[in-house]
């Protein structure tokens, strides 16, 4: 009975348990009940997500406990992300706004910003830099804030997405040095030209789409489906980057799953796979010099699909 739950400890160790049991799907910002758990109780309680384990015995008052259970039972009958649910989602450890107008936070381009993109950067100097299919803004804000000498825009098509990206620019007090823009991948940017292009386009193939579980259908569809092989974006910003970057620019563009069709598609391009604390997680870079000298192959590809 829940009568018996009374500290912190105890309702995260309770709502860990309820989603397992209810076979819920992590992968939104968290991969475990626990730290699903973790973050919603404590969000529930108005406390910081680094809260120290010396609070974990703290009791829990009446109301708090309801808010706490709803919020638990919700998680379980929607199948709705916890992002969704408390509103919010960190990334690259910074605190975002997340709803449904956009994807919830998650790409491992977090892991890159937080190290300085490094070695990738390390001789490269960067004034410029877009986030391109920028959905919430995370990537690009997280960059800016991240590197506060450099200037970035975001670009995605969705004006939901885009509202949504407008409110966390200021909520992250980046105005100054980011701008948003509506734009079908490189359309709205004519004649503009970055030091380093970062986009997590929709990857996702028709086939894994139909097969989602339920926490995916509370996202919006355009930031996920890419088509049979997953690529039908990834190869439109292949072609068209080489007019967006500078001499020593460099792209860098998370196709997931799809990796594999990728290399396949296009076995001549040297793609440069980075490889993160867990493993490789199907982001690749390339130098526009690279993009220069293999634009006959891939525009090759990207004409054979139409």
């Amino acid at each position: 009975m829940t009568q018996e739950l009374a500290t912190i400890v105890d309702f995260i160790r309770y709502g860990a348990s309820r989603f397992s049991a209810a076979g819920l799907t992590f992968g939104h910002s968290y991969d475990n009940a626990i730290d699903e758990a973790t973050h919603l109780v404590l969000h529930a309680l108005h406390l910081p997500h680094d809260l120290s384990p010396a609070y974990g015995s703290a009791r829990l008052i009446e109301g708090e406990r309801r808010t706490v259970l709803d919020l638990i039972e919700r998680r379980v009958a929607e199948h709705k992300p916890v992002a969704y649910l408390t509103g919010e989602a960190w990334f690259a450890g910074l605190k975002f706004k997340s709803d449904t107008r956009a994807l919830v936070p998650r790409s491992p381009i977090a892991e890159l910003i937080q190290s300085g993109f490094s070695p990738w950067l390390d001789e490269r100097p960067v004034a410029r830099a877009l986030d391109l299919c920028t959905g919430s803004g995370c990537i690009g804000i997280a960059m800016a804030a991240h590197n506060p000498d450099w200037q970035v825009d975001l670009a995605d098509i969705s004006e939901d997405a885009l509202a949504l990206a407008r409110e966390n620019v200021e909520f992250q007090d980046v105005a100054e040095r980011v701008r948003v823009i509506r734009s079908d991948l490189f359309s709205g940017l004519a004649g503009e030209r970055y030091d380093l292009i970062v986009s997590n386009p929709p990857y996702v193939t028709e086939q894994e789409f139909a097969a989602l579980p339920l926490e995916y259908s509370h996202e919006p569809k355009l930031g996920l489906a890419a088509g049979k092989d997953g690529l039908d974006f990834a190869l439109r910003i292949l072609v068209q980057a080489p007019e967006h970057l500078s001499e020593e620019g460099v792209l860098i563009v998370e196709v997931g799953e799809s990796e594999r069709a990728l290399i396949q598609c296009l076995p001549q391009v040297p793609f440069n796979w980075i490889e993160f604390n867990v493993g490789q997680m199907g982001v690749f870079l390339l130098d526009r010099r690279d993009l220069v000298e293999h634009a006959a192959a891939i525009r090759g590809a990207a004409q054979g699909r139409s």
